[in-house]
């Protein structure tokens, strides 16, 4: 499944992550400033914790999306997204959405393609709730869930740090999935 997307004038592509994205993927983090990357478990500028996400999207623990457009005449990935769940822990019926877009494409309609795009996939799995990890700074992508429905679950102080030592607050936030169906045919 393959879209494609008008972006400010800039058309995008979204598709399923492949192993051929892995370098794509990998020159996007190294892209990202280091904030962004603040609310993931692990740190995807590392090569060995894209491979493991490869692997994990190949063996169908993770549904992953890219996004990709034509910069300067090269196929670019311009976004990311990972619908991550545990189907052998205590929460198999929730699932992590980790959404990342590159600030030269904010404010275009991609994220809020890819936040549509990833509930529906984590809902195609089976997730009945979803949540989503930010450091409480990150405005833009906090309007972003909350308009699809997400609200605050919790605030945890100085959860995570930086390369520079620097700690940062996370918030985390949730979408009970049968509730959002409900609100969206509400607004249909």
């Amino acid at each position: 499944m393959t879209t494609t997307l008008d972006c400010g004038g800039i058309w995008v592509s979204i598709r399923p992550f492949a192993r051929a994205d892995a370098t794509g993927v990998a020159e996007f983090a190294a892209s990202l400033p280091e904030h962004d990357l603040l609310f993931l478990s692990r740190d995807i500028k590392h090569a060995r914790v894209i491979e493991a996400w490869t692997d994990a999207v190949n063996a169908g623990e993770i549904d992953s999306l890219v996004a990709t457009a034509m910069i300067d005449g090269v196929d670019t990935v311009v976004a990311t997204t990972a619908i991550v769940r545990d189907p052998l822990g205590w929460s198999p019926h929730v699932a992590e959405v980790r959404l990342l877009v590159s600030a030269t494409m904010r404010g275009k309609g991609l994220g809020r393609a890819l936040l549509d795009a990833s509930i529906e996939l984590a809902r195609e799995g089976g997730a009945t709730k979803l949540m989503a990890r930010m450091t409480p700074d990150q405005r833009g992508a906090i309007t972003l869930f909350e308009e699809a429905g997400f609200r605050g679950e919790a605030m945890l102080r100085d959860q995570v740090k930086g390369r520079d030592g620097a700690l940062h607050d996370l918030a985390i936030l949730s979408l009970d999935v049968g509730r959002g169906d409900a609100r969206r045919e509400a607004l249909v």
